[in-house]
């Protein structure tokens, strides 16, 4: 069975092992980044690298979008030299996105006689290389038995639902990463400020039903205050939490709490951490 050339756009912290994935899976791959830097050490991959979004496109069948946000999508997807483009071929949105946000991508691409699928996942860099990310779709049920084997290249691929449903279940979990790395920094902050043991604050933790795996991955960096090479930065964080509260308020939900750890985020940036692990918001708990 043949695989379809893909191109894919935005070859960042989670691009790039994702296009390596791609690539041992025997499928041709034509990439393209903004920074053209990024894109090149791809190239000892057998990866194409494109010099436009246009170009990239116009080789492949499949468009595969990692990009910041729908800001960002909507600038490359919908030029004129790639929405011209676009008939025919399939979009596949797998960044983080408000729900209505990807709705109003997939009516454009419609409108243009492409389909799209919507692929957020759930996971960092080290999920990407070992291809066990969560990949969750919202597409219509044809798109998704069309396009659920190179999904699932990526790790445990899912249809949620029609497009929103991926989008809205991936915001809900990054949400409980903002709001549990908070709530644990600040019990982190407390406990020591006490005096008492950090081993045993955490003995005690990961004995009951409180512990969350992420506590014990964050526990390191925030002990040495060590938050280079992220697998997350705390923009992008700081991002998903500011959808997350836009999509709150259009659905009526009471969402205070999520907004005191978006204050927490903008300070961390404030302080310098914009581009660092999203663990450094624990250098804006320890504020005094």
């Amino acid at each position: 069975m043949s695989v379809p050339p893909v191109a894919f756009l935005g070859t960042g912290l989670m691009g790039r092992p994702m296009i390596r994935r791609l690539v041992q899976a025997g499928f041709p791959v034509i990439a393209w980044n903004r920074t053209a830097g990024k894109a090149e050490p791809l190239r000892e991959l057998g990866v194409r690298v494109a010099a436009t979004a246009a170009d990239a496109v116009t080789r492949a069948q499949v468009v595969v979008l990692m990009l910041a946000d729908a800001p960002a999508i909507r600038t490359v997807l919908l030029a004129d030299a790639v929405r011209a483009l676009l008939a025919g071929r399939t979009v596949i949105q797998m960044g983080t996105i408000a729900p209505t946000e990807s709705r109003s991508l997939a009516q454009d691409v419609d409108d243009l006689g492409g389909e799209y699928l919507e692929a957020p996942v759930l996971g960092s860099i080290p999920e990407a290389e070992a291809g066990t990310l969560i990949v969750m779709a919202g597409a219509e049920e044809a798109a998704w038995r069309r396009w659920r084997g190179l999904l699932a290249v990526f790790g445990e691929a899912r249809l949620v639902g029609p497009v929103g449903q991926g989008a809205a279940l991936k915001l809900a979990m990054n949400q409980l990463i903002a709001a549990e790395t908070a709530a644990f920094a600040l019990s982190l902050a407390l406990v020591e400020r006490e005096g008492v043991p950090v081993e045993t604050f955490m003995e005690v933790l990961r004995a009951s039903a409180l512990h969350a795996p992420t506590f014990d991955k964050k526990l390191e960096r925030m002990l040495a205050h060590r938050y280079t090479d992220p697998n997350f930065p705390t923009r992008h964080l700081l991002k998903d939490v500011a959808l997350f509260l836009g999509e709150a308020e259009h659905l009526g939900l009471g969402a205070e709490a999520l907004a005191g750890v978006r204050a927490v985020l903008e300070r961390a940036i404030a302080q310098g951490h914009a581009d660092e692990d999203y663990s450094a918001l624990r250098e804006a708990i320890l504020r005094r």
